[in-house]
């Protein structure tokens, strides 16, 4: 595959999910109050809240320009997509990689304008919560399964290859 194939490949993957991560975080902004709650299910809310910090609340509350350096350190953790992408050989990788970028891009997004990351889904089993996420966790999460399948079902096909079919 050339370049533009893979970009084409990889570009409404990522366009896609980082606008629907974008317009499903502005109705949520618009519409509720910081750690407002709206019960849908006996086990999934609707919540707005903020996340300072990387996945879990991790680092959060370290301080001034934390959403900048939240930022760059998920610029930093996508540098490896490179490879991933001028070694992708198939469209499915193409699909898991355009769903991680457009995810990270998401999230990056929400660090620089907010100085958090806008987090809306809640779910939960009686009192025990998950913690809150978004699309765009969504999107990375799908996008790096996506890429561990590829892997496996690359690594058994030379498996069946070395042993001669």
């Amino acid at each position: 595959m050339t370049i533009r194939q893979k970009l084409w490949g990889l570009g409404p993957w990522a366009l896609g999910s980082l606008a629907l991560d974008l317009a499903t975080k502005a109705i949520v902004l618009r519409e509720f109050d910081l750690l407002e709650v709206r019960p849908v299910t006996w086990f999934f809310n609707l919540v707005l809240v903020e996340n300072q910090g990387a996945a879990f609340s991790l680092l959060s509350g370290q301080g001034a320009y934390q959403g900048l350096k939240m930022a760059l350190l998920a610029v930093l953790a996508m540098v490896p997509l490179a490879y991933f992408f001028v070694d992708a050989k198939c469209k499915a990788s193409l699909l898991g990689l355009g769903l991680i970028l457009g995810g990270a891009l998401g999230n990056i997004h929400d660090r620089l304008r907010y100085n958090a990351v806008v987090d809306f889904l809640d779910f939960h089993f009686r009192d025990s919560h998950w913690p809150a996420f978004n699309l765009a966790d969504v999107s990375i999460v799908v996008g790096v399964g996506v890429l561990i399948w590829v892997s496996l079902r690359s690594d058994r096909g030379q498996k069946k290859t070395a042993k001669g079919g």
